[in-house]
């Protein structure tokens, strides 16, 4: 094989590909993930895929798109050249990519690809063959126009130049796709994190925001947390605020928050002053301030994936299996939900990904038994607020303390 085609073999496509679309800049409403077929540690006989070129990759998911799993699912704002039209509305569209690279023989299916990138129109809003720029013929580029599919031509070098642009394109949405939204939007846990595990840290956000004075001093001085960088992230997470560049703004929740304040109290500022009385109290917060309890379970169960684990773990106790562990948890909701399920609880960082699942998105369950491969933000600061809101039996635990396999998913109140 020339030295150019094992440049540019099917993963380092992908690799280039990945950076030039969905660069690692952390930026909003943005995130990607890779079918696991590329965790092998060799592609070709000849090439061993290297573990910087598996971080670019990373993470991994095996996403079911249309008829198949495409090579990359993502959601981003793309930028403009990639596209025939200018997009429509705000939201960044979900875009899927097959990717195509020199094999042992020296050819690239480019064609085979662009039918399996038209497949995922189905769900996608956009759908992309991603190969050699030298391997894409004049006859893959004419089906791929007539086809509606994109076409990214990638040199050795690494930069990738779009040869055919595709028109955005409605997609109805799927249990699998919404697994990638939902980690692309602000309530998403991939690289953020519920940095507090106490409900009231993050309705305390809303009340400050509204009241006369600085939001930060008013926190600190009613005691709802001094950690009010926290308090914001939680409250964009809950949709309690819309934290945007240009500054932060109450949502229709949070203003429902602050008129709950508003019909108990005189002024969101009296509302503030009984948060003393919570500081630093570990009994549920359901128990030890019920109203506030059960406004703090409306919250809670408006965030997607409170509604998703209740669901599932009522259908777990009708099933015989009224106290779940975290394993039988992850293991249940797998069959169900399997992109929601990883992206949800398993880590995206380092190689734990690549522990619990195969080539094949089969999941490993021995992985499952270490705490140490789940996600913080849900098995930590999630399962602590749902005990708070009075949903879960019991709080959550860091993953460095964390026994999966005596960590009860059990509902205080199942049906």
């Amino acid at each position: 094989m020339a030295s150019a085609a094992q440049n540019l073999t099917e993963p380092r496509v992908l690799a280039h590909t990945k950076r030039r679309l969905f660069p690692d800049d952390s930026a909003d409403d943005s995130y990607a993930v890779v079918d696991t077929q590329f965790t092998a540690d060799r592609w070709l006989a000849e090439e061993r895929l290297d573990r910087e070129l598996a971080e670019v990759l990373a993470p991994f998911n095996h996403v079911r798109v249309g008829s198949g799993y495409p090579d990359l699912v993502g959601v981003r704002l793309l930028d403009d050249e990639f596209l025939a039209v200018e997009r429509f509305g705000d939201d960044p569209p979900l875009v899927a990519i097959e990717a195509k690279g020199y094999t042992e023989s020296g050819r690239v299916g480019v064609e085979r690809g662009v039918v399996q990138a038209y497949d995922r129109l189905h769900e996608a809003n956009a759908a992309y063959v991603a190969a050699p720029a030298k391997a894409v013929s004049q006859s893959a580029r004419t089906l791929a126009r007539e086809l509606n599919v994109g076409v990214l031509g990638v040199e050795a070098d690494g930069s990738v130049e779009p040869l055919e642009t595709p028109r955005l394109v409605g997609s109805r949405t799927t249990t699998e796709t919404s697994a990638i939204r939902f980690q692309a939007s602000a309530q998403g846990v991939a690289n953020k994190s519920f940095g507090l595990n106490h409900p009231k840290n993050y309705l305390g956000y809303p009340l400050a925001h509204y009241a006369d004075g600085p939001t930060a001093e008013l926190m600190k001085e009613n005691k709802v947390v001094r950690e009010v960088d926290s308090a914001r992230q939680g409250a964009a997470f809950l949709n309690l605020v819309d934290d945007r560049p240009e500054g932060v703004r109450l949502t229709p929740l949070g203003r429902e928050v602050v008129r709950f304040a508003l019909h108990r109290y005189d002024s969101a500022e009296d509302a503030l002053a009984t948060f003393p009385n919570w500081y630093r109290k570990s009994k549920c917060f359901y128990d030890l301030a019920p109203s506030w309890g059960q406004l703090t379970r409306r919250v809670v169960f408006a965030y997607p994936a409170t509604q998703l684990l209740v669901e599932e773990i009522q259908h777990l106790h009708e099933d015989g299996f009224p106290e779940p562990m975290l394993v039988d948890l992850v293991e249940y909701l797998h069959e169900l939900h399997p992109s929601f399920t990883v992206e949800l609880f398993i880590r995206g960082t380092d190689d734990a990904r690549e522990r619990v699942l195969d080539r094949d998105g089969e999941l490993r369950t021995a992985p499952l038994a270490d705490g140490n491969i789940y996600h913080s933000p849900t098995v930590f600061q999630l399962k602590a607020m749902l005990f708070h809101a009075g949903i879960l039996t019991e709080r959550g635990a860091e993953p460095s303390n964390l026994d999966p396999e005596s960590d009860l998913w059990a509902l205080r109140e199942p049906l």
